[in-house]
């Protein structure tokens, strides 16, 4: 979320830098309740310094052998109405908190103006596209050809948007993952972290899932049984719990809908000494999306399902380091493609096809034949304070001695399945075969291609 001082004084100045990614920021409604919040806050100090003073009168009062009563009455009718003030105004503080927490993220001055994709900035290419004698298939007829990917099984055990996979395809699959995972900890310096993949609302809150996005994410009612107060201490003098002694509340859990989620709030509420900075993450999990937003987008195949296997990059990092952090942390994610000698390029995403949380976005796509274009394997970006300060992760300068927020970065290094697809078209033969990357050959045994008869 973004600083409230912002907000509070330099409120035309935020609007006009959101206005860059396309959004009207309701200035007359944060100026009313502003000003609301500040009469009243008002209003609770004169009841507090009231309070006080009055409350002195009595001990001086008494020490005379006064009668007090009058003033004690006057110091309980204050404290009423302070309390009466301090709920009101703890009522405005957290009808700011939803509507600070819908405002996305400013963008960074270096993000290129614009729209949509069609207004975005192509940074760098690398690689050059495989001139075939043929013409390529996609990854949906290779895979049928071989035998190994199969759509309708997957409909008619789940639904649309998954996909069964196996033999030798299975495994090319599962080689990526470790293909991955060995070179972001043995070659960048990444810690690998496995982390759950249920996650409560706070998670989501935290990394800027919710409360604006909770459409695309699988929710898993729970619920949760919580002792009675009392309860315990009957139990440790030896009664038996009784069925009364538990109160049933209703909750959410999700699943994640990427591992930044849960890894990133690793660093939930705590404070993170200077010598331990900057913190590198990698994890790979399954995704889960629902892909509400996505209708009849990218039905065919691979490229968009509600189930998906990423190896995420998380970087936790001193506010001053983070562009320097941003530009490391995509070069990783595109060492992966190098090494597979995939053909992809960078772009810089313009402000208003950026995500909600990002300050700045580099967008890595990797070139599909069967497509016949680049599409999107990674997005990394740099969140700045903008995820920290709603999860309060926070590091201590020592300069200050103070905790100060981090700045927070993600990005896929890879997306496994589209990896697995640029693979697959990238690599096809004449004869629905598939040659395997030299990089993972030793994954697979020594294998050195997928044939129809295996």
């Amino acid at each position: 979320m973004l600083d409230p001082k912002l907000l509070r004084t330099n409120l035309e100045d935020v609007a006009h830098q959101l206005a860059r990614r396309g959004y009207r920021l309701d200035t007359q409604t944060l100026s009313t309740i502003e000003e609301r919040r500040k009469r009243v806050q008002v209003i609770a100090q004169q009841f507090q310094q009231d309070r006080n003073v009055k409350s002195k009168a009595i001990g001086i009062a008494k020490s005379k052998g006064e009668d007090t009563a009058k003033l004690m009455q006057e110091v309980a009718d204050t404290g009423a109405a302070l309390k009466q003030a301090e709920g009101e105004l703890e009522q405005i503080q957290n009808e700011l908190v939803e509507i600070v927490l819908g405002i996305p993220n400013i963008p960074h001055a270096s993000v290129p103006d614009g729209k949509d994709e069609n207004d975005n900035i192509e940074i760098r290419r690398w690689g050059e596209p495989r001139k075939f004698n043929f013409t390529p298939k996609d990854h949906v007829d290779l895979g049928a050809a071989l035998g190994m990917m199969d759509f309708d099984t997957a409909a008619k055990i789940t639904g649309a948007r998954f996909v069964v996979m196996n033999g030798p395809l299975a495994r090319l699959h599962r080689a990526l993952i470790q293909f991955m995972l060995d070179l972001h900890t043995q070659e960048h310096g990444y810690t690998e972290t496995y982390v759950p993949y249920l996650v409560n609302a706070d998670s989501l809150r935290g990394t800027g899932q919710l409360p604006k996005f909770e459409q695309d994410l699988f929710r898993i009612p729970r619920t949760k049984f919580e002792m009675e107060p009392g309860a315990a201490d009957s139990a440790m003098q030896g009664e038996v719990y009784q069925r009364g002694s538990f109160k049933a509340k209703e909750e959410n859990w999700y699943l994640i809908p990427t591992a930044e989620v849960p890894v990133t709030n690793i660093l939930r509420d705590v404070i993170v000494e200077a010598n331990n900075m900057p913190r590198k993450y990698v994890c790979h999990t399954p995704c889960f999306r629902s892909e509400a937003g996505s209708y009849g987008k990218d039905t065919r195949g691979m490229i968009r399902q509600h189930q998906f296997e990423k190896v995420e990059l998380v970087q936790v990092v001193r506010p001053q380091d983070s562009y320097q952090a941003l530009e490391e942390l995509t070069g990783h994610a595109e060492m992966v493609l190098q090494k597979l000698e995939l053909p992809y390029r960078v772009v810089a995403l313009c402000c208003g096809d950026m995500g909600f949380s990002a300050a700045k976005t580099y967008d890595i796509e990797v070139w599909l034949p069967g497509q016949n274009k680049y599409r999107e394997i990674s997005s990394c970006s740099n969140f700045e304070d903008f995820q920290a300060r709603r999860m309060q992760a926070r590091w201590r300068n020592p300069q200050t001695a103070k905790p100060e927020l981090v700045h927070t970065l993600n990005g896929s290094a890879l997306a496994v399945g589209r990896t697995l697809v640029a693979i697959m078209e990238n690599y096809q033969d004449d004869k629905h075969g598939i040659r395997v990357p030299g990089a993972l050959r030793s994954y697979l045994g020594g294998m050195e291609a997928i044939k129809l008869s295996q």
